[in-house]
């Protein structure tokens, strides 16, 4: 028989019930594990009214005999051990460190500890102990303790209860952590991707070039925040301009820093008057010998010469959409498509091949990438060419418009659904 037995509760199990389901329904909207934890003591200093001091403490990082100090109910000060770990009490050895260390819940109901013990200040006057291991990675890497004043204030009969709930609210508790550190990195992430696609955006023309005899619209658009398509208009001898589209392999990001080489590497190309093979030669030159290797990536890409002193189009292309030449006079839509060649990077075995074509005032260019024609409706059916071809041939011959007329046919199409590849197009009306 003891001299101080434990109390049993004054309460109905009704009331102890509404009790902790209101402490659930409360727990559950935190957010914040340092407010999550306050809360949760408070609520059980109210369930327990009769434990004295409440402490946690923890080894994580730590070797044997060491343990910090993490909570203590007499704490004058609010420290969060998630974000102040400086400032925590580092003690090691005593009582609590063969506690923690021992990886098993214990209850010492006639608790006497040296004056000399390291965590003496904390259990003085204190003449029982329960201290309920949280296991993590098999481990009792974190410790809850409870203390009262009187000898044999603690139930073994309780306990399995009391470690089993103490480990339920730990691991709620470290999930909200984890939870908090990942937004944190999502966060960094997405403003790193923010840069990244901030950059990206600016290799892209500013403005588009006033070209004699070609009026010029565009648009683009990303998957992510950042993606693998590229346009670009090269000023060259003779009045003559150069005009390239790709579509690197993949998405976001690795697609994003090779669209940038790209870019670097078309500007590099030495001399203006070189035709379109040869500069599609040397991008897959440079991209098979520095950039690419055995990573899988490719590039399609098709770049022509426009001379607008006879409206001659000269083309080659590296496994890229053909683009849609559309006739003025009969709204027919004919394909590019006589310079087909391998993708960029794929194989040093390259050699561009030519076609030329005479355009007509009043007839467009289409350039586009594959992220138009392989869209997706809720059906997963294909945008597709055919669709594509059938807009162009009813459409206006304002390069603007019949931007905004494809960019509507595909929202319809796809119900508005975001883009699962990057959308470039490039329309240029012939005068």
């Amino acid at each position: 028989m003891t001299d101080n037995p434990v109390p049993e509760p004054s309460q109905s199990w009704q009331e102890r019930l509404a009790q902790i389901m209101e402490t659930m329904r409360e727990l559950s909207t935190q957010t914040d594990p340092q407010s999550m934890v306050h809360e949760y003591y408070e609520r059980m200093r109210q369930v327990n009214p009769h434990i004295d001091r409440r402490l946690a403490m923890s080894r994580r990082g730590l070797i044997y005999p060491q343990f910090r100090i993490t909570r203590y109910s007499e704490w004058d000060v609010d420290i969060n051990p998630w974000k102040e770990t400086a400032r925590l009490p580092l003690l090691s050895g005593g009582i609590l460190a063969e506690l923690i260390y021992g990886n098993e819940p214990r209850i010492i109901n006639d608790l006497v500890v040296d004056p000399d013990d390291p965590a003496a200040e904390y259990l003085s006057d204190q003449r029982s102990l329960q201290a309920l291991p949280l296991m993590d990675q098999g481990l009792s890497l974190n410790m809850s303790l409870h203390t009262r004043r009187v000898t044999d204030g603690f139930s073994y009969e309780k306990l399995p209860e009391a470690v089993w709930l103490a480990n339920l609210f730990g691991r709620a508790t470290n999930n909200l952590v984890l939870a908090g550190r990942l937004k944190e990195a999502y966060e960094e992430i997405d403003r790193e991707l923010k840069a990244v696609a901030r950059i990206q955006r600016s290799l892209l023309p500013i403005t588009l070039p006033e070209i004699p005899h070609l009026r010029l619209a565009a648009h683009y658009q990303t998957a992510r925040r950042a993606g693998g398509d590229y346009y670009d208009f090269f000023p060259l001898a003779d009045g003559r301009w150069g005009l390239l589209i790709a579509d690197v392999s993949g998405h976001g990001t690795p697609a994003a820093v090779m669209m940038a080489v790209m870019h670097s590497i078309a500007h590099a190309f030495p001399g203006t008057t070189i035709s379109p093979s040869h500069m599609l030669n040397y991008l897959n030159n440079k991209l098979c010998q520095h950039y690419v290797g055995s990573s899988g990536t490719f590039v399609t890409a098709f770049y022509a010469i426009f001379d607008p002193l006879t409206r001659r189009l000269t083309y080659s292309s590296a496994g890229h959409n053909p683009p849609r030449w559309r006739l003025n006079e009969q709204g027919k839509i004919y394909s590019l498509q006589h310079a087909q060649h391998f993708p960029l990077g794929v194989t040093t075995m390259f050699e561009a091949v030519e076609a030329s074509v005479e355009l007509n005032p009043g007839d467009q260019l289409i350039l586009y990438t594959d992220g138009i024609v392989e869209a997706t409706n809720p059906a997963n059916e294909l945008y597709s060419l055919a669709r594509l071809d059938q807009e162009l041939s009813v459409s206006t011959p304002d390069p603007e418009a019949m931007i905004a007329t494809l960019l509507k046919s595909l929202e319809d199409f796809t119900n508005g659904a975001a883009p699962s590849d990057d959308r470039t197009i490039v329309i240029g009306t012939i005068s």
